[in-house]
């Protein structure tokens, strides 16, 4: 298929969405998320209560295909979870093919809604990555999440924002997060920023992003209490 074909698909699919009234929800839309050539990803979905028992699919916007929840293949895992209001989309053993624009939607009775545009970057050495992307901690305890950035990033705004609420929190303040005290350091020579979450609550438990400028890595938290998870770990896997 020529460019030129798959750029008509492309938009004649869009168009197909407003004429049934596509909406969106796109709260990060202009964000990017960077992965590694050869790693992995687990991208969180979330939707409205309401859209529980309506069905949700990963669309990319490369190769115009649709993958529904519980979708169970080689290198991809797409899973709803009702009783978090997300679904969630491993990808594993990413490609510079696979750089481009993805969504995450949900078919309200014949209605696309987009929830959520990532655009997923792979590189050799990506902007932006995490020392571990699954972190966990117990009630009342603190965890500590250190984000890596290259050189070209080092004058741009470094935060920690958790993806339910979309709140961020900037290099250089301590802030109340949910009655949890959050620090972010940053020490650009070793081009790193250090985030630390002390009087940890169960209610702290789920994803979050580390975003330098523009660019975005995903980290799942979970809470334990009394050696009991508060949340399942999804772990990424190449």
């Amino acid at each position: 298929m020529t460019a030129y074909a798959k750029t008509k698909i492309f938009y004649i699919s869009i168009g197909f969405w407003l004429i049934l009234g596509v909406t969106c929800d796109l709260a990060w839309s202009n964000h990017v998320l960077t992965i590694k050539e050869g790693g992995s990803v687990t991208i969180p979905c979330l939707y409205d209560k309401k859209y529980t028992q309506q069905k949700k699919y990963w669309f990319s916007g490369i190769d115009y295909s649709s993958k529904y929840t519980n979708t169970t293949e080689e290198n991809l895992l797409v899973i709803d979870h009702p009783d978090q209001s997300l679904f969630t989309v491993t990808m594993r053993r990413l490609q510079n093919k696979h750089t481009g624009p993805y969504y995450c939607v949900v078919d309200n009775q014949g209605q696309p809604t987009v929830t959520y545009e990532p655009y997923i970057k792979v590189q050799s050495a990506p902007g932006v990555s995490v020392v571990n992307s699954n972190v966990s901690g117990h009630e009342g305890g603190d965890i500590s999440v250190q984000c890596l950035y290259s050189s070209r990033y080092k004058n741009k705004t470094k935060q920690w924002c958790k993806y339910t609420d979309h709140s961020c929190y900037t290099v250089g303040r301590t802030d109340t997060f949910q009655n949890s005290s959050v620090q972010i350091s940053d020490d650009d020579e070793r081009r790193s920023f250090t985030v630390l979450m002390t009087g940890m609550r169960l209610t702290d438990f789920g994803w979050y992003w580390c975003s330098v400028g523009n660019l975005q890595v995903s980290v799942q938290l979970t809470v334990t209490k009394q050696g009991k998870t508060c949340l399942i770990v999804y772990l990424n896997t190449k």
